[in-house]
């Protein structure tokens, strides 16, 4: 097999069916997911292991090789031509190699071409603090924060950096300056990449995961001392986020750090994707912001009464989960089923719709 030949082809697939993701399994056909569901490619052979080694050979480059084959995984990123751009993961599965490609747009969209709500300009807009965006894999949490940074690109003149594993959207100069480093290839780790900002004379830093309470750390830090800090986490809500980032620490670190958070947490936004009733997806979701209540309820280890807060304080700028799904039900985008499938409480979901 001319394996550079079938990456060409089988991105053509993925291009033209319009899928977001494309899986490469040993013993399997590659499969594609296109609006949320996984499709087999029937008309493609079944792959053999030869066949996933000449693959990963045209994906990764010697370096990314050397860890993989060190650690059974490599995050990385591919471009073909001018086309497209995925973030990859290559992984072993019962001893065979498997890889994961993750479409990323080539242009970033706005937030009004996401379908996301207008208040998130608010907090591109902010000179400092601590915003995150929450959710499952795949549920276009780097893509909110893409349209976050384009927007600050376009209206105001910042140096931002981006720390990413891999880099995924790619930016130009604008207003803005921005730099983005890719962990293993500009700098060590993400901690090590974030200590180094304050000497960078950064405005905006945007950290694609938080990944240790090392990192946490210093983001919290970085937001206490005059900057705005973008990044995400892998929960499910607000109330969860916090108790996520408190519980990552050790007992006796815990209270410095709900302090700290309590004051320069801007806010936490929780998004999911669902199917649409004409086709594609769309988000839902979830807005805490951090007001006098909230970092109250945070100093004062009641972060079980956040979501109370949130159904509450639409007039401070919060939006609920389930208001959010009840406005798609009735606006003809979602259906009652899907709605109630995504909610985190169907009773409460039952009185809105």
């Amino acid at each position: 097999m001319e394996y550079r030949k079938k990456l060409t082809d089988l991105t053509e697939n993925v291009l033209s069916q319009g899928a977001s993701d494309l899986h490469l399994i040993a013993g399997s056909r590659p499969i594609t997911r296109v609006a949320g569901s996984l499709t087999t490619l029937l008309s493609e052979p079944e792959l053999t292991d030869a066949d996933l080694s000449g693959l990963l050979g045209e994906l990764l480059n010697a370096e990314q090789k050397k860890v993989f084959l060190a650690t059974k995984e490599a995050d990385f990123a591919w471009t073909y031509g001018a086309k497209a751009r995925f973030r990859g993961n290559a992984y072993f599965e019962r001893g065979r190699i498997g890889i994961a490609l993750r479409l990323i747009p080539q242009q970033i969209k706005t937030l009004a071409e996401l379908n996301l709500p207008s208040v998130l300009e608010t907090f591109a807009a902010r000179r400092q603090g601590f915003f995150i965006v929450v959710g499952p894999v795949g549920q276009g949490k780097t893509t909110t924060l893409a349209s976050m940074i384009e927007l600050i690109n376009t209206t105001r003149t910042e140096h931002i950096i981006t720390i990413e594993d891999p880099i995924e959207y790619l930016f130009t100069n604008k207003k803005s300056v921005i730099d983005q480093r890719e962990v293993r290839i500009d700098t060590a780790d993400f901690q090590t990449a974030l200590q180094g900002v304050f000497r960078q004379d950064v405005d905006v830093v945007m950290i694609g995961e938080m990944r240790t309470p090392e990192t946490i750390a210093t983001a919290v830090t970085a937001a206490e001392t005059g900057h705005l800090v973008l990044s995400t986490l892998h929960t499910n809500n607000a109330a969860q986020t916090i108790d996520r980032i408190i519980d990552s620490f050790p007992s006796i670190q815990q209270e410095q750090i709900r302090l700290q958070l309590a004051s320069s947490l801007a806010g936490i936004f929780s998004q999911r994707l669902v199917p649409r009733i004409a086709g594609g997806l769309i988000p839902v979701y979830e807005l805490l912001v951090n007001n006098d209540a909230v970092g109250n309820l945070i100093r004062e280890k009641r972060t079980h009464e956040i979501q109370t807060v949130i159904e509450t304080g639409s007039s401070e700028g919060m939006l609920d989960m389930n208001r959010s799904l009840a406005e798609l039900v009735r606006t003809g985008e979602i259906s009652v089923e899907t709605a109630y499938a995504r909610s985190w409480d169907p009773k409460t979901l039952e009185r809105l719709l």
